[in-house]
């Protein structure tokens, strides 16, 4: 995964989430459902380690501005 660049957590409400599953529907779900409560990135392309079990993404998001629930 890329550093964390300031750029995406300068100020309060800005967060950026990694998210590790077992499996890529799970990573795919999770990152739906942040995004009905959210602003968020978006789904993200899931990345698989070799050797490390499971999948891994990650989601910029900011908690200030709601999502598709809203």
């Amino acid at each position: 995964m890329e550093k964390i660049d300031e750029q995406h957590i300068n100020e309060p409400g800005l967060v950026v989430l990694d998210i590790s599953a077992a499996d890529e529907a799970t990573v795919l779900a999770v990152m739906a459902d942040l995004g009905e409560w959210w602003a968020t990135s978006g789904i993200a392309p899931v990345h698989r380690e070799p050797g490390v079990p499971g999948v891994k993404a990650r989601v910029y998001a900011d908690i200030r501005r709601p999502g598709s629930m809203m």
